[in-house]
């Protein structure tokens, strides 16, 4: 029988890939687009659609939309970058080797698909990733008011330098899931927390989170 394995696996996090990029046309952002090789830069957008899109090898650079539809999208190679998106709608969507920074209000992504996803720096309000799987995620110097991984199967997952008001992981599959480093306020689904790491220094920290969730009273 194989030695058990006692080190958490690191995301591992491609490096985009990003060419020579054209000027992106802005009429062409639009649900269903198929857009490749593209740069778009300090737009100032009411809405911005891309349901149902393609996107591959594409920069979005200081863009912001006061509502941005991603529902069932596919990015591959792409870089947000200081994006101010406060309300986005990305269920279902699929995301593989993209770097995201900037701010980030309400974030629908329940049931999505990510690989090599790299948050960094970033204010989120919420994100839900109900029922999603995550695959090598990392959230980098980040602040995010409310994270839900009901349900989620996240492995090789990290917060490194970053707080978190409120994190869910009812019924979720955790594995190699780094919470060393990461500042939690609030927890939910305790007992579901099984495949998490943390460090010796947040184990008091993290004790009247457990003793809460656990309905232990704890009386001197």
């Amino acid at each position: 029988m194989p030695p058990r394995r006692t080190t958490t696996q690191q995301p591992q996090i491609d490096r985009l890939t990003l060419g020579a990029l054209t000027e992106g046309d802005p009429a062409e952002l639009r649900a269903r687009a198929d857009l490749e090789a593209v740069g778009y830069a300090d737009l100032a957008l009411p809405a911005l659609d891309l349901a149902g899109g393609v996107v591959n090898e594409a920069r979005f650079a200081g863009v912001s939309a006061d509502e941005t539809t991603l529902q069932g999208s596919r990015f591959v190679d792409v870089e947000l970058e200081q994006v101010n998106l406060p309300v986005v709608w990305a269920a279902r969507c699929e995301w593989r080797d993209v770097r995201v920074t900037g701010r980030l209000g309400s974030f629908e992504a329940y049931e999505a698909q990510w690989r090599s996803v790299h948050f960094v720096g970033c204010k989120i309000s919420y994100l839900n990733l109900r029922g999603a799987e995550l695959i090598d995620v990392a959230f980098t110097d980040c602040v995010v008011e409310e994270l839900d991984l009901s349900g989620a199967v996240a492995r090789r997952v990290a917060l490194r330098g970053s707080r978190v008001g409120a994190l869910s992981v009812q019924q979720a599959r955790l594995e190699d899931v780094d919470l060393r480093g990461c500042e939690l306020q609030e927890l939910s689904g305790l007992l579901d927390l099984r495949g998490a790491t943390i460090s010796p220094d947040q184990l008091p920290v993290l004790a009247p989170l457990m003793a809460q969730g656990l309905g232990l009273r704890v009386e001197a």
